[in-house]
C-alpha cells in the first residue's frame, strides 16, 4: 500500500483518490478551527500561495479528536476560508488516532513517529510527502509552517 491507494472525502463529502496528486509534494494537516494554534492557517495558506504552482499542494483535515472542532466539514471549511482566507483543499471531519482514525493517518502516523510514538499528538501535526509518495517528514502541532519552508522547497 502507498498513499495513492487512499481515497478521501473533500468537505462536501465526495470522495476521491489521492492518486490524483501523484508527483507533486503534498502537506498534510490535521486542523482544528477552535484551536489554539489556528493562526498556522496564515502560514499555510502562505505557502499555498507561494508555491502551489510549484507543485505543493496542502490537504487539510479537519478533526474533533481534540473536542475543538465546528459540528461539520462544511462549517469548519466555511469558518477557515472566512477567517484565514484559505484557498487549498479542506475535507471531511476525520479521527487521526485510535482504532477508527481515518486510513490516511493510519497510514502517516506509521510512517513517521512523533512524541507520542505513532500517534497524532494535538492540532496542527503536519506531514510532508514527496513527489513519489513517501512520508518525509513529521511537523509537531507547534512547528510554525513557514519555519520548515526549506524543507519544503527541498522536495519541490
Amino acid at each position: 500500500m502507498n498513499i495513492y491507494d487512499i481515497e478521501v472525502k473533500h468537505e462536501n463529502g465526495k470522495p476521491y483518490s489521492l492518486e490524483q496528486y501523484k508527483g507533486k509534494v503534498l502537506l498534510v494537516v490535521n486542523t482544528a478551527t477552535k484551536c489554539g494554534l489556528v493562526g498556522q492557517f496564515d502560514e499555510l495558506e502562505e505557502l499555498y500561495k507561494k508555491y502551489n504552482e510549484q507543485g505543493l499542494e496542502i490537504l487539510g483535515f479537519p478533526s474533533n479528536q481534540f473536542k475543538q472542532e465546528l459540528s461539520s466539514a462544511e462549517d469548519a471549511a466555511e469558518a477557515c476560508r472566512l477567517s484565514y482566507g484559505v484557498t487549498f483543499p479542506m475535507h471531511e471531519i476525520v479521527k487521526v488516532n485510535g482504532e477508527d482514525a481515518h486510513p490516511l493517518f493510519k497510514y502517516l502516523t506509521e510512517q513517521t513517529k512523533g512524541i507520542l510514538g505513532k500517534n497524532v499528538k494535538w492540532n496542527f501535526t503536519k506531514f510532508l510527502i514527496d513527489r513519489q509518495g513517501n512520508v518525509v517528514k513529521r511537523f509537531a502541532p507547534t512547528d510554525k509552517p513557514l519555519k520548515f519552508e526549506n524543507e519544503i522547497k527541498k522536495y519541490l
